[in-house]
C-alpha cells in the first residue's frame, strides 16, 4: 500500500448511478466469520463501503439483511452462496440506472472520491463497458468498478444461456468479455481477505495524518449526522479557547458551537458562524488576560533615581 488519500475525481460531478454491494461471501480465509460486520476504525466494513456510495440513486446489498448505517435494498442470489456472478445478477435486477457501481463489502479505504473517479473515467471512455481499479500488483479488481448496466445485463444473459446458470462461475468469465478501462489505486482497492489484512487496515486507519478524519466520519455515522464542516475551523477554535481561557474550555466550547448550530437548524454555514463568534470571544478573553498581565507587571525603573540601580540598597 502507498498513499492513503483517495484519487480525486478528474472532472465534474458524476452522473446518476445505482450501486450493488456484494456482501454474502463465505469468508473462508477468515474462518467463515461475518466479514462485512468486522470493524475498522470503529465502523463495520459494510458501512464504510456504503458510505463511499452514499450518493447512489439506489443501493442494493446482496446478502442476508442486517442493521446498516443507512437504508439499503436487500437481495439474495438463488441459491445463496452461488458465487459473485449469481450475486451480481441478483443485485442488478433491482437497479434501473444506466451506470452501476459494483463493490465488495470489505474495502476499508474506499471513499466517495474514488467512486466518483471511476464514474468520471467511465464517462470519458465512451467505448468502454466499465472502469475498474487495479491493485498494488496491477491486478484487476472487478468488484471496485463502475459498469454500463446494459453491458452487464447482456453478458450475464449470454453466460446464463451458455452455462444454464451463473452459480459457481468466476468473475473473469464476465470481465474477460468486456472492454474495460483501468484506474490504478493500490489503497482504495485494498480488501480484507485475511486476518493480517484486517490488522493492517486497523493500524493504518490510526496513522497520524488520517486518524482525525476517520474519527469524525465514524462519529457522524454513529450519531446519524450528515453534515460536512470545516474541521480546521473547529480545531482552531479549540486551540484558541484552550490558550485564551483554559484547557477545559476547548471541548466545552466546541460542544456549545455544535449545539448552537443545531438550535439554529443550520448546516455548515451555521457551524462556521457560531465558530466565528466563539473564536472572537476567546480572542477577547486572551487580549484581556494579556492586558491584565501587563498592568500587573512591576515597572522596574518606576522608583529608581537617576544614576542608581533599582535594586541598589
Amino acid at each position: 500500500m502507498t498513499a492513503y488519500e483517495p484519487t480525486p475525481p478528474p472532472g465534474a460531478a458524476p452522473a446518476a448511478y445505482d450501486a450493488v454491494v456484494l456482501a454474502g461471501g463465505a469468508a473462508r480465509r477468515l474462518g467463515g466469520v461475518d466479514k462485512p460486520g468486522l470493524r475498522v476504525g470503529g465502523r463495520a466494513l459494510l458501512d464504510r463501503v456504503l458510505g463511499a456510495c452514499a450518493d447512489a440513486r439506489a443501493t442494493v446489498v446482496v446478502a442476508d439483511p442486517r442493521p446498516t448505517a443507512r437504508p439499503v435494498r436487500w437481495a439474495r442470489e438463488d441459491p445463496p452462496g452461488g458465487g459473485p456472478l449469481a450475486a451480481l445478477d441478483a443485485g442488478l435486477r433491482h437497479t434501473t440506472a444506466d451506470t452501476v457501481v459494483v463493490l465488495s463489502a470489505d474495502l476499508p479505504f474506499l471513499h466517495e472520491a474514488t467512486v466518483h473517479t471511476l464514474l468520471a473515467t467511465l464517462g470519458a471512455a465512451t467505448d468502454a463497458a466499465g472502469a475498474l481499479l487495479t491493485d498494488a500488483d496491477g491486478r484487476d479488481q472487478p468488484l471496485v468498478a463502475a459498469y454500463r448496466a446494459a453491458a452487464l445485463r447482456s453478458e450475464l444473459a449470454a453466460l446464463t444461456e451458455e452455462h444454464g446458470a451463473l452459480t459457481g462461475l468466476p468473475l473473469r468469465r464476465l470481465t474477460g468479455a468486456l472492454d474495460l478501462t483501468r484506474v490504478p489505486d493500490p489503497v482504495a482497492s485494498f480488501d480484507c481477505d485475511t486476518w493480517d489484512d484486517l490488522a493492517t487496515a486497523r493500524a493504518r486507519i490510526r496513522e497520524h495524518g488520517h486518524v482525525l478524519d476517520e474519527w469524525i466520519s465514524a462519529a457522524k455515522d454513529e450519531l446519524g449526522i450528515d453534515l460536512d464542516v470545516d474541521i480546521k475551523v473547529l480545531l482552531d477554535l479549540a486551540r484558541d479557547a484552550a490558550h485564551g481561557v483554559a484547557r477545559p474550555a476547548a471541548p466545552l466550547t466546541t460542544f456549545l458551537v455544535g449545539y448552537a448550530a443545531g438550535r439554529a437548524q443550520g448546516g455548515p454555514e451555521a457551524v462556521a458562524e457560531a465558530s466565528r463568534k466563539a473564536a472572537a470571544l476567546a480572542q477577547r478573553w486572551a487580549d484581556e488576560a494579556a492586558a491584565a498581565q501587563a498592568d500587573a507587571a512591576p515597572d522596574a525603573t518606576r522608583d529608581a533615581t537617576p544614576g542608581t540601580r533599582p535594586d541598589a540598597g
